[in-house]
Parts: structure tokens; C-alpha cells; sequence
């Protein structure tokens, strides 16, 4: 086996061992395939070119391996993929003082079930018992629980 088809089998290896650790943890597909593809290359090494010539490719993949490895997972290489925004927005939070049940409001937005209401001068997002709400309705609280308010149309 010519060198080139060497060379590829283990970068093919390394590539296969790089998805394995970085993009798909445990042990897959990809860990196996490229384990097997690295020892195919340091066997050919040897079996083609004789052992001199092998030990030089098998010192020579294991630095290869560690330098790959350290490149890759040191933060700075994914600062460029990587999400660097933060969510700062937060869940739907209900002062147990400011909603109650029986409070009015009027809708902002559709409910579909859920959309914006205004009740006691506060925006909540809102949910209905299953039914469609047109925007500008009159609306009536069922219940408060925990993050979630319950509307009816008023009748």
C-alpha cells in the first residue's frame, strides 16, 4: 500500500475520532470506525515498509494525534462556531397579588391558545381553555398557576 493511502487511512481516523469526541459522545459508529482506521494505517505502515519505516509513521501518528487534539480543544479554535449570545429573557413571572382569578383584561394578540393579554395594566402571556381568542376581546381570568394564566372570553 503506497504511502498516500496510509496517510489517508489515518487521517480518515482522526477525523472519524474528532466526530466521535467532539460532536457525538459515547461509543458510536464513529469511534469504531476511526479506531479501526487508525491501527489500519500503522499496520500497513508496517506490513508495507518494513518496521524502521513503521515506527517512524506510528511516532509520528501518535504526535500527530496529540497535536490535532490539543488544537481542537482548546476554546479558542471553537470561538468561531460557537454561540457566543446569551438568552436574557425569562418566563412568563406572576406576582400572586398583581392576577387573580375573576381579574379582567382585554387581548392583545390572538390566543391560539396562548398570546398577550392586558390585565390590570400589566402584558402576560395567556393562555385559553383550547379556544381560538380574537385580539381587542374582553377577557376574564380562570386561574393563576405558578407561570400560567388561564382566560376565558368574557360573556
Amino acid at each position: 500500500m503506497s504511502w498516500t493511502l496510509i496517510i489517508i487511512f489515518l487521517l480518515a481516523g482522526l477525523l472519524f475520532m474528532l466526530l466521535e469526541i467532539l460532536v457525538v459522545p459515547g461509543v458510536t459508529v464513529f469511534g469504531i470506525l476511526g479506531f479501526v482506521a487508525i491501527g489500519v494505517s500503522v499496520w500497513q505502515a508496517y506490513a508495507s515498509h518494513g518496521t524502521p519505516e513503521g515506527h517512524y509513521f506510528l511516532l509520528g501518528a501518535i504526535l500527530f494525534t496529540i497535536l490535532l487534539l490539543v488544537l481542537a480543544l482548546k476554546s479558542k479554535t471553537w470561538n468561531k462556531v460557537m454561540l457566543s449570545t446569551e438568552v436574557n429573557s425569562r418566563v412568563n413571572t406572576i406576582e400572586l397579588d398583581k392576577v387573580m382569578a375573576g381579574d379582567e383584561g382585554t387581548t392583545v394578540s390572538r390566543l391560539a391558545p396562548v398570546g398577550k393579554a392586558i390585565i390590570n395594566g400589566e402584558f402576560y402571556e395567556v393562555d385559553s381553555l383550547g379556544e381560538y381568542i380574537e385580539p381587542q376581546t374582553k377577557i376574564v381570568v380562570i386561574s393563576v398557576d405558578h407561570s400560567k394564566i388561564i382566560v376565558k372570553p368574557k360573556t
